[in-house]
């Protein structure tokens, strides 16, 4: 789907949304296709739900959005550390 069509599907929502098809390009990621996983009220609730899913799986590209943003380019940044798996 298309952000477009999110955002007119679930009006004045916070969505939390997995990358299906997406591309980088100069620091920025373009997120092309993705899949509404859950819509919410409260930005607590919608981090509470990206927290879920991430950890059940971790290799899943997901973003919370509010629906009232025109685009939804991300910009990518580079970890350099460990990580701890828990």
């Amino acid at each position: 789907m298309k952000w477009e069509e999110i955002a007119q599907l679930h009006p004045s929502r916070f969505v939390l949304v997995e990358a299906i098809r997406a591309s980088s390009n100069n620091g920025l990621r373009n997120l092309e296709d993705m899949a509404v996983i859950q819509d919410y009220d409260d930005p607590k609730e919608a981090w509470s739900g990206y927290k879920y899913f991430h950890k059940m799986s971790p290799m899943r590209e997901l973003y919370v959005f509010h629906t009232s943003r025109t685009d939804v380019e991300v910009v990518e940044e580079l970890f350099s550390g460990v990580r701890q798996r828990v």
